[in-house]
């Protein structure tokens, strides 16, 4: 493993680049089976050797078509900083994060109280994993500059409906200004186009995490590299 997370997306903009975070997962329960057939853990690869600096990988299984394997097979056969996503909601969560090997985890302002969240966040650190916060309302942003995150992922869409809904980078260009000064910003889903990553970039994004429009991109790599526009200053 190669670094911490949050040291990927600085890099990367140190470089004058926006970080894209490619997210792997199976199904969107929007969009249904994004794999059509290819291996997962091999398309991890493929995106690593395209330059992606880190990778996120779903592992919720009712929904999204993940499970804990898929982390730890992408984990070993891959060099850089993963970001586990799923919906983390308690200690052991945590740990089997660890244990599979994952340098982030993602923590969920919308599904948990602020209690417990406090509490992943804090318990995540001591087991080495970076905390991931997500955030959808001005609310979520001010409990998450309240604990002191260091990464906040802004989503796009509405987690409550599993993401279905047709979200854009307007709530990033909301929320983005309310962010702690010293936080990375992350945004999330409904990252479709060029035009969507400069979006975000405007509004202060340091990356953009980027599923379907790379998994239903007629070339991966090459959409790879159009999301990964410059961010100067």
């Amino acid at each position: 493993m190669s670094g911490r997370f949050s040291d990927a997306i600085i890099n990367e903009n140190r470089r004058g680049y926006i970080a894209v975070i490619p997210d792997i997962k199976c199904v969107s329960p929007k969009e249904g089976d994004l794999l059509q057939g290819r291996d997962p853990v091999q398309v991890a690869k493929f995106l690593v050797e395209c330059g992606a600096p880190m990778l996120s990988v779903v592992t919720e299984g009712k929904h999204f078509g993940g499970n804990s394997k898929l982390l730890r097979d992408i984990v070993k056969s891959t060099d850089v900083p993963v970001l586990r996503k799923d919906f983390v909601t308690n200690e052991d969560m945590l740990a089997e994060t660890a244990e599979l090997g994952a340098t982030a985890v993602l923590l969920i302002c919308a599904i948990t109280d602020e209690e417990n969240l406090y509490a992943l966040y804090e318990k995540s650190i001591k087991l080495g994993l970076e905390p991931f916060v997500e955030v959808c309302t001005a609310a979520e942003m001010a409990m998450a500059k309240k604990m002191g995150a260091k990464l906040i992922g802004i989503n796009n869409r509405n987690i409550a409906t599993l993401e279905t809904d047709s979200g854009d980078t307007s709530r990033t260009i909301d929320l983005a200004a309310a962010a702690p000064h010293d936080a990375l910003l992350v945004s999330e889903s409904g990252i479709l186009s060029t035009k969507d990553a400069e979006k975000a970039v405007r509004a202060g994004a340091n990356a953009v995490l980027v599923g379907t429009a790379l998994w239903q991109a007629h070339d991966m790599g090459k959409m790879y590299q159009a999301l990964r526009v410059e961010r100067m200053g």
